[in-house]
């Protein structure tokens, strides 16, 4: 059967292909430690799950509006006005199956063919397959190690071409775990401000920073921008509810219609039992999230601090998500390896110790760890990795 072009085009996720590999050495008995995961190592709270229950026994089965369940949407507005400073009403917001469903629809709403969409490195897997699906351009901007991999004014400033048409921002960030502060997000927006050009910003882990970092939407910071600026976030990452799907869009109507429009002819809105848990997750989740936290916040600081100890390998200290992005490019030579694939290949087969290759996110000389895991796992990891950079 005849498979189109821009199927063809879309590679592969990195991500998933380490973790299946790793999944299938598992399976067979093999004691793998397992960086790879993109999700939290909590369950859902019990009283999401409860809620659930209660909805489908009360017959929350039938479909849903296309735009999803109004009294969701009107929670998710209070809780952009209350806790990110940002003006929408229930009707400029579109809730999907998932945070990755938002993106991939804002984007299918506002790139034509032929329109650049500028990437910041090192970015989400996903970002430039999702611009090709809809063809556009994906215009990967390099960004510097030295900056924490931080998009910087100039940087953008030098990236935007006449035929640029969206900028996505992922903050706090997958894969490299850092998170702009208000200030360097005023910076961009002062760039921003010259141009006519939409922003995509992904704020998916905005309850996930960790120091004195403050998290600040970046149309809140840059109000000039919140007619130009499509808001991505969801349940799954702050609230352990992967598996749940549920994300949402905010934005202008006349995008977050265009979105809704896309969404009635491909999915219809999440499952309804699951928004109704949703409500519920918004309207009394924060205890758990701060559990989740405090957890993820010791293994930020403890896994960081291991990973700089170690010879040839530098860190940039994450100060949001669960991940750290290590540059270990330093070993390739000695190694005998061209890149961040065969090293996290001959990682996983020689030292049972399962990493994302940093190609797949745009820099090659870096590997992603997830540090949603144990600290018992992440010692046994690190020591691991450092026995393989020791011996092999």
């Amino acid at each position: 059967m005849k498979i189109s072009k821009t199927a063809q085009s879309v590679s592969d996720s990195v991500t998933m292909a380490v973790t299946a590999r790793a999944k299938q050495m598992k399976s067979e008995g093999i004691d793998v430690v397992s960086f790879g995961a993109g999700e939290p190592d909590f369950d859902t709270p019990v009283f999401i799950k409860e809620a659930a229950k209660r909805a489908l026994d009360a017959g929350a089965t039938k479909y849903s509006p296309a735009a999803g369940n109004l009294e969701l949407r009107r929670q998710i507005a209070r809780k952009l006005k209350e806790e990110n400073g940002l003006d929408y009403t229930a009707q400029q917001i579109v809730v999907a199956c998932g945070a990755k469903h938002a993106v991939y629809e804002a984007i299918h709403a506002i790139v034509d063919p032929g329109d650049e969409v500028l990437i910041p490195t090192p970015y989400w897997v996903s970002y430039p397959e999702m611009v090709r699906l809809v063809g556009g351009i994906p215009r990967i901007v390099e960004t510097r190690q030295e900056d924490d991999y931080k998009l910087t004014a100039e940087g953008l400033r030098r990236a935007i071409t006449d035929k640029s048409c969206l900028l996505i921002l992922n903050y706090p960030g997958n894969p490299s775990g850092f998170c702009y502060t208000p200030a360097e997000l005023a910076h961009l927006g002062d760039v921003l401000a010259g141009t006519d050009l939409a922003v995509l910003s992904d704020e998916i882990y905005e309850k996930l920073v960790y120091g004195d970092v403050e998290f600040r939407s970046l149309a809140a910071v840059c109000p000039a921008l919140l007619d130009r600026t499509v808001t991505i976030n969801g349940l799954s990452k702050s609230y352990s509810m992967t598996g749940w799907r549920i994300g949402y869009a905010a934005g202008p109507a006349d995008v977050i219609g265009a979105i809704a429009g896309i969404q009635s002819h491909t999915t219809s809105g999440p499952a309804t039992f699951v928004q109704l848990a949703a409500i519920e997750a918004l309207r009394q989740g924060e205890p758990d999230i701060r559990r989740m936290h405090a957890e993820f916040a010791k293994r930020a600081r403890h896994i960081h601090q291991r990973l700089n100890s170690l010879e040839g390998v530098s860190c940039v200290e994450p100060t949001g998500a669960f991940y750290v992005f290590p540059n270990v490019a330093e070993h390739y030579p000695r190694l005998g390896v061209p890149g961040s694939a065969e090293f996290c290949r001959r990682l996983l087969e020689e030292a049972r110790v399962a990493c994302v290759p940093g190609a797949g996110f745009g820099c090659d000389q870096n590997i992603r760890l997830s540090f949603a895991t144990s600290m018992a796992q992440i010692d046994k990891g690190v020591d691991r990795l450092a026995e393989f950079l020791q011996n092999a």
